[in-house]
């Protein structure tokens, strides 16, 4: 009897175990300064890979890809709670301090998140075209509240098929860089992420706002910005969003979409250094 309970209870915390799925992957590469590497939505880590090569001086790099994305499998919904929450236990568990995190996009949002929740841990932000509430600038005057997962275009999205997706991903990524290159890859991250995950994932997104949470954070940041549609257009988009952040600094990207480490890598890399750097 008391070999059937202790075989049963294995056979509990092993599917346990089995079902709570993480909600990231994580790649580490070399030694030194620790930098967390946050990339946007439906964005691999190894968007990274050429940024780590161009960092000047030694670094502990940290590339993150999410649940649902580049194969690592999916997670129960709400899906962004989720992340945030294991990467603070991830960064507590690596007992790290003194960390820089790079975020583009959600990634960057996710970054403010995690720096005012441990702000002495985190001295350095790099946010990379990431706003705290995105929502405010897609659809002005909606608040979270009436932003539902059950709505007919989730539904849509959720039954669309094969074709009309890929075309939808194309127009999104026109969009996002001026490549074609980049362009196709980005393609290829849409049509190949778990749909569910692409779709409440992003309904997450858009119901998040964390300006009120830039207070908390101490560390010292840069923001770079893209250009697109217009120069003052953007500028004047982040400098609102980030009134109640101190300790910034904000540089445009000139000619680039929302991956500018795609369309003006060099800029990019010498403002990472610079800032990592100071």
């Amino acid at each position: 009897m008391k070999k059937f309970t202790v075989s049963v209870l294995s056979l509990f915390f092993t599917l346990l175990c089995h079902a709570q799925s993480p909600s990231f992957t994580v790649e580490k590469r070399g030694e030194g300064m620790p930098i967390l590497f946050l990339p946007g939505f439906i964005t691999p880590g190894s968007v990274w890979h050429e940024t780590v090569k161009a960092l000047k001086g030694k670094a502990e790099s940290h590339l993150f890809t999410y649940a649902g994305f580049e194969g690592v499998a999916p997670i129960d919904t709400p899906w962004y709670p989720a992340l945030k929450r294991d990467l603070i236990a991830y960064i507590e568990k690596e007992k790290s301090s003194h960390i820089a995190i790079i975020g583009h996009s959600m990634g960057g949002t996710l970054a403010m998140d995690i720096a005012a929740a441990l702000p002495d841990k985190v001295d350095k932000l790099i946010l990379v075209d990431a706003l705290p509430c995105m929502r405010e600038v897609m659809m002005p005057g909606v608040t979270a509240e009436q932003i539902q997962y059950n709505a007919p275009y989730n539904n849509q999205m959720l039954q669309m098929k094969e074709q009309p997706f890929l075309q939808t991903a194309t127009m999104m990524a026109a969009g996002m860089t001026s490549g074609k290159e980049m362009q196709d890859s980005i393609v290829s991250w849409i049509v190949a992420a778990d749909r569910k995950t692409f779709v409440y994932g992003y309904t997450d997104l858009l119901k998040l706002d964390v300006r009120g949470a830039l207070p908390l954070v101490k560390a010292k940041t840069l923001i770079l910005g893209a250009t697109f549609p217009t120069k003052e257009v953007a500028r004047n988009t982040f400098e609102k969003q980030f009134a109640l952040l101190q300790g910034k600094s904000i540089e445009m990207a000139p000619d680039s979409k929302h991956y500018i480490m795609f369309d003006q890598p060099e800029w990019f890399y010498s403002q990472v250094n610079t800032f990592l750097h100071k």
